[in-house]
């Protein structure tokens, strides 16, 4: 599959792995996919919103699940980045299901090439409580016309 990938599909998920060694995470998530791909201007432009705002929204995410179980950022030792190895190249089950529900938009189109398009429509197929959904929920995003932009793009 990764074969079929247009280089900066490619590089959406190299930065995956980038927003993840960021976040301190140990595997390449969803939500980790999302971020990536709003380093590009044109997804930024589609979704409506910037990597910045929505690293903020993922960063307020973190701190609202941990006031839920009762620490605030305060209280917990931020150690940085992770620790670059091979773990952190690993995906998580729902970045996986990304990834496959790509394909299968490429496929549905019959493009010659997966494109950061055909990921950002996997992503936004993803419901709660996949950390993409949640987080494109906590962006200031229409889906609906995000969807209808995404298929005039096409």
């Amino acid at each position: 599959m990764f074969e079929k990938f247009a280089g900066e599909t490619r590089a959406v998920v190299e930065d995956a792995l980038y927003e993840a060694e960021r976040r301190g995470d140990r595997r390449i998530a969803s939500d980790h996919l999302l971020l990536a791909l709003l380093q590009n201007d044109e997804i930024a432009g589609w979704v409506g919103t910037d990597a910045a705002t929505a690293q903020a929204a993922a960063d307020q995410l973190d701190r609202d699940a941990l006031a839920a179980i009762g620490l605030s950022v305060g209280e917990v030792q931020l150690s940085g980045r992770a620790p670059i190895g091979k773990r952190a190249a690993r995906m998580t089950t729902g970045a996986k299901e990304v990834l496959k529900r790509t394909l299968v938009h490429a496929t549905a189109e019959k493009s010659r090439t997966i494109t950061p398009r055909h990921m950002l429509l996997a992503i936004i197929d993803r419901r709660d409580p996949d950390p993409a959904a949640t987080l494109l929920a906590a962006l200031p995003v229409d889906q609906t016309a995000l969807r209808e932009r995404l298929a005039r793009a096409a």
